[in-house]
């Protein structure tokens, strides 16, 4: 029996410095900064056509790897939104300076489902001071700033899904999926156990079946719902509960699409400054441009602004940059189907990748080298 125990004993402490060594490995592994891992993973991944890059630098088509491919936006979607904000501002459509009390927002809040988003935007609001309500363009700030998926979904009904939903064919997008209450959808499979008194397995096969018209529609009858009636402690709680991976997983893959081919026309929209009218930039360059916050980057870029999204399974970003010498740079990026430790390492690159694509000419010309020969993935 003695033996017996020390086996085990020894085993367990074998598991327990493997699994130790593992995740020093791990964090050894995402610590390291490698712009061009990026690339590298672009080039072994466009193949599965769940990665696509599009790069344009001074008009020209940089890099266009699998950018026709439709692929989840997660929260970069959020740029639709902020356009459309800034045209109904300039219009007088809406009042940017109009007060929104917090308790508003608090009916799409779903805590520990945004990485933290909206309560770190609060907190900033906070700072030093008491406050219950804030300018609506302050809630438009929150959504691109700290991506705050509250903020979204009251956004969506002070705008309009119908007029949201017709900015990118205004922008000559035809390939952008419609908009809709995302944070509203995070319900629906509790909404089928109370409807159908299903299991968690009878829910995802249900779910995974459903088309995208009926979902949409559950979402924004959600939405709909929650602005007379928001959800109680307990439902908010159901939610959570119901939320594992795999619905995680289904929540993900049914977000908006689009392709980067389409968000890097957007991003030169932004960048140009004259394909709207001045008093739309007015609005959208604060929401957008939070980069030129940052004194380091006025010193050296004119205008630039981005908009990133995430979830488990997703990275995205869209953005766009003018430096002091009129280099002008749009970038659009969209992987699916990662794994932890990719979606760490992109994560931990991103920034870098994209800061030496604007100040390295040899990266750039480095990048077009290993790139450019996967147009062939692109038919």
């Amino acid at each position: 029996m003695k033996i017996a125990l020390w086996i085990i004993l020894a085993i367990a402490i074998s598991l327990g410095l493997v699994i130790a060594i593992g995740i020093l490995m791990f964090r050894r592994e995402i610590k390291k900064l490698n712009p061009d891992y990026i690339v590298q993973f672009v080039k072994a991944k466009s193949g599965s056509r769940n990665v696509s890059l599009s790069i344009k630098h001074n008009g020209e088509n940089w890099v266009d790897v699998n950018g026709h491919e439709q692929l989840p936006l997660a929260s970069t979607v959020k740029i639709i939104l902020a356009i459309e904000y800034a045209q109904q501002a300039a219009e007088g459509k809406i009042d940017p300076q109009k007060e929104v009390r917090l308790k508003e927002l608090d009916k799409f809040y779903i805590p520990k489902t945004d990485g933290g988003a909206h309560e770190a935007w609060i907190t900033q609001l906070k700072k030093g001071k008491e406050t219950d309500s804030v300018p609506l363009c302050e809630v438009a700030n929150g959504m691109i700033a700290y991506s705050s998926n509250a903020n979204t979904e009251y956004l969506i009904e002070v705008l309009g899904l119908q007029n949201i939903n017709r900015v990118p064919k205004s922008l000559g997008i035809l390939n952008h999926e419609p908009v809709y209450p995302i944070v509203s959808a995070l319900y629906i499979p509790a909404q089928l156990m109370n409807e159908k008194n299903l299991s968690k397995e009878e829910v995802l096969d249900v779910m995974k079946n459903m088309d995208m018209d009926e979902y949409r529609n559950r979402a924004i009858e959600i939405h709909n719902r929650w602005l007379g009636k928001p959800l109680t402690e307990q439902e908010i709680k159901q939610i959570r509960k119901t939320l594992d991976m795999d619905f995680q997983k289904i929540w993900s893959d049914r977000l908006p699409r689009s392709t980067t081919r389409d968000y890097v026309s957007i991003m030169k929209k932004l960048n140009s400054k004259i394909h709207f009218n001045a008093n739309v930039y007015k609005y959208l360059d604060p929401v957008m441009e939070q980069i030129m916050k940052n004194q380091n980057n006025r010193e050296w870029l004119v205008h630039a602004g981005q908009k990133g999204g995430s979830t488990a399974f997703i990275l995205t970003i869209a953005m766009y940059a003018t430096d002091k010498e009129r280099n002008q740079t749009e970038i659009a990026f969209f992987a699916n189907e990662l794994n932890t430790l990719e979606k760490a390492k992109l994560s931990r690159n991103m920034n870098g990748f994209q800061l030496k694509f604007l100040k390295d000419s040899k990266f750039r010309t480095h990048i077009k080298k290993e790139l450019s020969s996967l147009a062939l993935y692109d038919s």
